[in-house]
């Protein structure tokens, strides 16, 4: 066990998907993998193990917002083991052409967020493991999709005045996406040196606030992105 998760030795394999929400890590583990069990409900933080097509794989949930993915991530590697992690999530496209239901395959992240200032001679990169993204984006070429493969940004903050404004500065540096964890996700990865790549499903774009996929949705509509997920980490296993 460890601060924030009671599982067991064992109960968590080395390969986890980590969706945002809660729920959305019940749904994947009832929805995709089979004999699922859960090991963690700690907090109300879902966490389950099961089978995908013949490979044991976990997901667990990480909350909102850097810290929180940050907590659950670094005790999965150094109490757990685990070694590739796949967020799953949802963003905000900066990029006025991305639509809802595209993919985006997060390369690296900028950030708003203060995390790692740490004694560094310089600013730390935080970008995706090259070996996860390419299997990802072959998995999502079977998909009926369209997919972007690019920079990122996470934000500390959700609510932003004047977002039309807001998404073309970043634009004007090729950023695709905005969304909360990312820099948490590929920071821990580097620091306990562990394989990892964020996939987003774009439910809104901030140049029109009017578009924007339903809350109900979000928690049914987003399975060719988990199906993006759980391919790629099966694939680190042949």
């Amino acid at each position: 066990m460890s601060l924030h998760i009671n599982a067991k030795p064992g109960d968590i394999a080395p390969n986890i998907l980590m969706p945002g929400d809660p729920l959305r890590a019940k749904y994947i583990a009832e929805t995709f993998l089979e004999d699922a069990f859960c090991f963690n409900e700690l907090r109300g933080m879902y966490g389950y193990t099961g089978m995908y097509k013949g490979h044991r794989v976990s997901v667990m949930a990480s909350g909102m917002g850097t810290p929180s993915l940050m907590i659950y991530m670094t005790e999965l590697c150094r109490e757990y083991g685990c070694k590739n992690f796949v967020r799953v999530g949802t963003a905000g496209a900066v990029r006025e052409e991305l639509e809802i239901n595209d993919i985006v395959l997060s390369t690296a992240t900028s950030t708003t967020s203060g995390i790692n200032l740490y004694d560094l001679p310089g600013t730390f990169a935080p970008a995706a493991d090259f070996g996860l993204l390419h299997k990802a984006y072959h998995a999502a070429q079977k998909e009926d999709c369209r997919v972007y493969v690019g920079t990122t940004l996470c934000n500390d903050h959700f609510y932003v005045e004047d977002k039309a404004n807001y998404s073309r500065q970043w634009e004007k540096w090729q950023v695709l996406a905005a969304e909360q964890e990312g820099v948490g996700l590929y920071s821990v990865a580097a620091r306990e040196g562990v394989n990892a790549l964020m996939i987003l499903n774009i439910v809104g774009n901030l140049y029109k606030p009017e578009k924007h996929m339903p809350a109900e949705e979000k928690e049914r509509g987003l399975d060719k992105m988990i199906r993006i997920g759980l391919e790629t980490l099966i694939s680190t296993e042949d």
